[in-house]
């Protein structure tokens, strides 16, 4: 097992995203290799549903309380205009295009030291750990941001990686909306293998992919739809 490096020197902050280098060397039997004592009901959640078909779903990974209290605090991020709307690329090329995408979104920084944030963070460090321990996943950091869809907002098909960086490896969506209806449309929806799966932004759902695999948009939303999107990643 390669040493890690201690999750006090990640850098997880950088508005520079990454695209995805290698694939998630792991397999079954790399999901009992911690002790049980140590392990996460939800990271299990994640891997063996990623193995199974590529798509790493949970729909336990933040608990309800964690959650309300995320969302108030993107609401109130909102209401203060501290959102920006949402580029396209990464700092070397970024553009702004409605007709892709139209969501808001506010990065999240430990140096905020928001306690609710900071807990997030902290859920994300241990699945880190988890991956690294396990499966060697070899993720030396990540950068999240909250998003924010109004009525009528969409992302179309994109790939999470940029063709002039490499060192996003996998995407990471955890949703924040409680009583999420059908009608409300927002679904992800992942392409692969000439097939369309659909997931509803339901709140404490959380899904795991590989960043340069998956082509995935975001359908056309009826209702607000708030979640706290990232990467974990590989420099």
């Amino acid at each position: 097992m390669r040493e890690n490096k201690l999750l006090s020197d990640f850098y997880y902050f950088q508005k520079a995203a990454l695209p995805v280098l290698n694939s998630l060397p792991c397999y079954v039997g790399c999901i009992c290799s911690l002790p049980k004592k140590a392990m996460d009901d939800s990271f299990e959640d994640l891997i063996a549903s990623y193995i199974e078909n590529k798509i790493g779903i949970s729909e336990r990974f933040i608990s309800d309380e964690l959650s309300n209290n995320l969302k108030q605090n993107l609401i109130d991020l909102n209401t203060a205009s501290l959102l920006l709307a949402a580029g396209i690329g990464n700092s070397e090329k970024l553009s702004f295009d409605g007709k892709i995408r139209n969501d808001a979104i506010y990065w999240l920084d430990k140096k905020h030291n928001n306690v609710f944030e900071n807990e997030f963070f902290d859920k994300i460090d241990a699945f880190v750990l988890y991956l690294n321990e396990s499966c060697f996943a070899g993720i030396t950091g990540y950068e999240f941001h909250y998003s924010l869809y109004e009525k009528g907002d969409f992302y179309l098909k994109h790939l999470d990686q940029f063709k002039n960086n490499s060192s996003r490896k996998y995407s990471m969506i955890s949703y924040l909306n409680s009583n999420w209806k059908e009608s409300d449309g927002g679904e992800l929806m992942i392409h692969q293998n000439n097939s369309k799966q659909k997931i509803s932004p339901i709140q404490g759902k959380t899904v795991f992919f590989k960043s340069n695999e998956l082509v995935h948009e975001v359908l056309v939303t009826q209702n607000t739809r708030m979640s706290i999107t990232g990467w974990l990643k590989s420099d």
